[in-house]
């Protein structure tokens, strides 16, 4: 291994240290009476236990270590290189020496040893967290975190490594009992949740950050509303899952989002079985500049597919997508192709060129009020450029296809909804006589998604409101955008031909719950700086959305959140002739034709109001 200044310098100061324990044992063994012939054995063997212990340490790793992060692991390498040193040493001097070592200098060698480089090592470390590490007066705000586990103790070491620069953590709030009235790297814990606002009265505590990257959503809002009552600002050290080491890492503190509360479950990725459909192999992405199909990108690069193109009628967001990927991702062949799904003759020109062996079908048009307003491009983008990608998949002998659908897609009331069912319908009655195994993956609304709830409320409150909701009562089902994406990622590694995958959106969210949250994490107070206004359900919305009609049902997966919906039948002639109908006729289609060609195909559809009564409904209880 190369050697920089600095390992040369401890490589030095080692050398001067071991000849120093070894001196230290003769000391202690004798007294201070060393015998003469011992003074001999150690004056021509120095030289070689010296490079033995050099050597060894270098084996270990003690020479390129950064020692002022230094942790359990650098003190168990240390104890493990010194015990092999040693073990050498007295090895080396029994065969080759005229006199060997006592039993008691060889015991004393080594402890002295592994006293002196543990403390060589570890003294940066001490003084940083000791006399360099002294609170600066008048400059750190005062720091109260929730949770004494080990984001709890990474929150204090990160307000440590900053010198106290983001500020000084004065305690620590824990609700478990065997935790009170300890200390985690010399913080004490001050008490439980019913505690927050006591401690942050009585010690002053300007900040609250919440290191508990584990805890479910509502514990989450919880903690979130007693600290909101203490005044104090609140910050998170939200959790990530790496699926790719299976370790849960903690990003840096920052404010509290909607997701935190939301709460989530990470998502755990079958590696392998990803893997083995993506890398190396040609993947096509359409609607790549949008939100999910955007996502899909990031996602799919993680696994090094040979070439990823990405696909889009918008040049601005498919260049975006792009230049973001040829950065992060540049061993990733990426190649665009900006053409409308509608343009059967492009798509094919393109597929067959290009040849890809998996397709993402993202592009949509998916906003149910425009849609209502514009029935006819619903029916030619969702439907006309679904059946044009799906034909052509199965013209050039794609290995898999995967259809991003819709909750709104059962039981719809909006056109939109309707023709996402019809988009499934399409991929299935292909998959009857395919070589490709065509599939459909069908979820709710995703957080931060182009339009969608959360970016229009955060919005309003910027104007300083109102936030309009339309019911009291709406509720939705929500995941954020890289969860749905990496699910999507899953469920086509699992794809057999012919299935509806369903995702676990978990508990459904009132709308009006969402508004309030985001209120107050604005640091505002509800109906008081921001009001609330109810605008009344929109033409084609539901007070509810269902996952899966009733003839439907579920069944489980390998994967505990994703499920496979039971196919119901499929009249393909009605819909080879809505395709048709909206090839010859499109945008000269009245409303009214258009609702009864999709009443033919789609069972149940019909434009009324939603329901008052609010259902609940999990995926995973059915």
């Amino acid at each position: 291994m190369k050697f920089n200044q600095k390992s040369l310098a401890l490589m030095l100061i080692d050398s001067v240290l071991v000849n120093l324990a070894a001196f230290g044992g003769f000391y202690l063994r004798f007294e201070g009476n060393i015998p003469q012939e011992y003074f001999l054995t150690y004056y021509h063997t120095a030289w070689a236990g010296t490079l033995i212990y050099l050597f060894v340490f270098s084996v270990f790793g003690l020479y390129n270590r950064l020692w002022q992060y230094a942790s359990i692991n650098e003190l168990i390498s240390i104890f493990f290189a010194v015990t092999v040193g040693t073990s050498s040493v007295v090895l080396v001097i029994y065969f080759l020496a005229p006199m060997r070592y006592p039993n008691t200098v060889a015991v004393l060698l080594w402890l002295i040893t592994t006293f002196l480089i543990g403390g060589s090592r570890f003294i940066g470390r001490i003084l940083q967290d000791t006399v360099f590490s002294v609170q600066l007066p008048g400059i750190p705000k005062r720091v109260l975190i929730l949770g004494a586990g080990d984001a709890g103790a990474l929150a204090v070491r990160e307000l440590k490594n900053s010198n106290y620069k983001e500020g000084y953590p004065i305690g620590i709030i824990d609700d478990a009992p065997e935790k009170q009235k300890l200390k985690l790297m010399g913080i004490p814990v001050l008490g439980t949740r019913k505690d927050i606002t006591r401690v942050v009265k009585s010690h002053n505590v300007e900040e609250i950050i919440i290191a508990m990257p584990s805890a479910p959503g509502d514990v989450i809002r919880d903690m979130t509303e007693l600290c909101e009552k203490s005044g104090a600002v609140i910050k998170i050290m939200p959790g990530i899952y790496n699926y790719f080491s299976g370790q849960v890492d903690t990003l840096k503190i920052r404010h509290v989002e909607i997701e935190d509360l939301l709460g989530r479950d990470q998502v755990n990725l079958d590696i392998e079985e990803v893997a083995g459909y993506l890398a190396g192999e040609t993947v096509l992405v359409t609607g790549a500049g949008g939100s999910i199909g955007s996502e899909l990108c990031r996602q799919i690069c993680r696994f090094k597919p040979e070439k990823l193109i990405l696909v889009g009628r918008g040049e601005n967001s498919i260049f975006d997508i792009e230049q973001e990927l040829r950065s992060d991702c540049p061993n990733i062949n990426v190649v665009t192709e900006i053409l409308d799904v509608k343009d059967r003759e492009k798509v094919e020109l393109v597929f067959r060129r290009l040849k890809p062996g998996v397709v993402f079908h993202a592009a949509a048009h998916k906003h149910v009020p425009l849609m209502e307003r514009n029935p006819e491009e619903a029916l030619k983008n969702n439907i006309v450029g679904t059946n044009n990608v799906a034909e052509i998949s199965d013209l050039t002998k794609v290995k898999t296809f995967v259809l991003i659908s819709t909750d709104k897609a059962i039981n719809p009331t909006s056109i939109m909804g309707a023709t996402k069912r019809v988009a499934e319908m399409i991929i299935q009655s292909l998959d009857w006589h395919s070589q490709t195994r065509f599939v459909a993956v069908r979820f709710g609304n995703v957080l931060g998604s182009r339009g969608s709830v959360i970016p229009t409320f955060k919005k309003q409150i910027a104007k300083g409101g109102p936030v309009t909701v339309t019911h009291p009562e709406m509720v939705r089902f929500f995941m954020t955008i890289p969860e749905a994406a990496q699910l999507v990622v899953q469920a086509g590694a699992m794809a057999q031909g012919g299935e509806i995958f369903i995702l676990d959106m978990g508990k459904p969210v009132k709308i009006v719950d969402l508004a309030r949250d985001l209120i107050r994490l604005s640091g505002l107070e509800v109906d008081v700086d921001i009001k609330i206004e109810y605008t009344g359900i929109r033409p084609g919305e539901k007070l509810y959305e269902e996952l899966l009609t009733a003839e439907e049902g579920t069944t489980s997966t390998r994967h505990q959140r994703i499920f496979v919906a039971k196919p119901n039948a499929i009249d393909v002639l009605e819909i080879e002739s809505l395709v048709q109908l909206v090839r010859e006729r499109g945008s000269y289609l009245t409303r009214e034709e258009i609702v009864e060609a999709l009443g033919h195909v789609v069972r149940g559809f019909q434009q009324l109001p939603g329901k008052k009564k609010v259902e609940k409904m999990s995926v995973s209880a059915r």
